[in-house]
């Protein structure tokens, strides 16, 4: 049994005792927010599965089962409602090893506690792992008896945005959009791709130029590492336009009306990083000047082309949530300006 059902057959058996303990802990952990914030979150909204349940990552966050014909099955999406009725969404995109039990913004970096007192929706989609949220054109993996199928750009565009007006009230076109990593590359592509749905854009250490030469080659290893993936089967052979279409080096068009922040730090070890194991240090160094040299690539595009943008490059940083969480901490307030969710 997965994790996922074992969590699935708890929420329901004992959905009277869960709901009453998740209720109990997002008031805790809301304090200040009021009766509204109550109001608007303290009751299970309808999902593909009858209702959603009480997440175990507390802060009214709950874990809906969002049906998606495009891919033929249910998505878990762990939701936290606006805290008083607001019609802003805030989609948070995960890392290449994202998990099929969790979204990592609710495990490694908490972002539902950074939100709890706003009043703005957070998204966090679960699974997805290397599949860069786009729309894959044959199975991602190469064991064809068991097809993995990929079409998370249509889920997140489409389907996903008719089940959260029609049940947390998110207006389709008030909508900010951020992930780290491969979640950043996938951000900044959505962003562009749908500027009808996303008014403003975060690229947390995301990969920004990635059908450059050279870049294709590092995407095959990355993708295979994480298990057993065929980026060819994301968009066709090497030379398909569609590489370029959704390289965000080449779609930045795009975001010419948006609100757009990327960051990258240098890979060099900081003081946050003390307690890092020397394993970890050692990838994650790597890692983040790539995405460092990919983002710059991109800005000093983006400058040349005049779409506007803010840039943060931290002197200290390595590829992993020390990273990651400083950034979405550090926009917490830049997100709510934008998309008015105090």
């Amino acid at each position: 049994m997965s994790a996922l059902t074992g969590l699935r057959r708890v929420g329901k058996k004992a959905a009277t005792s869960v709901a009453a303990l998740a209720v109990a802990g997002g008031l805790m952990a809301g304090v200040g927010a009021g009766t509204a914030a109550a109001d608007n979150r303290d009751w299970l909204r309808p999902d593909s599965t009858g209702s959603c349940d009480w997440d175990q990552a507390g802060y009214w966050v709950q874990r809906c089962d969002v049906w998606s014909e495009a891919m033929g099955r249910n998505i878990p999406v762990q939701i936290q409602p606006a805290g008083r009725g607001g019609n802003a969404a805030l989609y948070l995109l995960d890392g290449l090893r994202a998990t099929n039990w969790a979204n990592a913004w609710t495990v490694d970096a908490n972002a539902p506690a950074q939100y709890v007192d706003n009043n703005i929706t957070l998204v966090m989609p679960v699974g997805g792992a290397a599949s860069f949220y786009a729309d894959w054109e044959s199975p991602a993996t190469y064991d064809l008896n068991n097809p993995v199928n990929y079409q998370w750009e249509t889920f997140l565009t489409a389907e996903l945005p008719t089940y959260l007006e029609q049940n947390f009230g998110v207006a389709r076109w008030n909508n900010s959009i951020a992930g780290l990593s491969m979640g950043g590359t996938a951000a900044m592509n959505l962003a562009a791709k749908h500027p009808d749905q996303f008014r403003q854009v975060l690229s947390w250490s995301g990969y920004l130029t990635t059908s450059l030469p050279g870049w294709q080659t590092l995407l095959r290893l990355a993708l295979w590492d994480a298990g057993g993936f065929n980026v060819n089967a994301m968009y066709g052979s090497v030379i398909s336009p569609k590489r370029q279409e959704n390289d965000p080096y080449f779609n930045m068009g795009g975001l010419a009306n948006t609100d757009v922040y990327i960051s990258a730090a240098s890979g060099v070890w900081g003081p946050e990083d003390a307690e890092t194991p020397l394993n970890q240090k050692l990838n994650g160094t790597p890692l983040e000047w790539l995405a460092r040299i990919s983002t710059m690539m991109w800005a000093n595009k983006a400058s040349s082309q005049g779409i506007g943008f803010t840039a943060d490059y931290p002197v200290t940083g390595m590829h992993n949530w020390n990273q990651f969480g400083s950034q979405m901490v550090k926009t917490h307030d830049r997100v709510l300006d934008v998309m008015n969710a105090w």
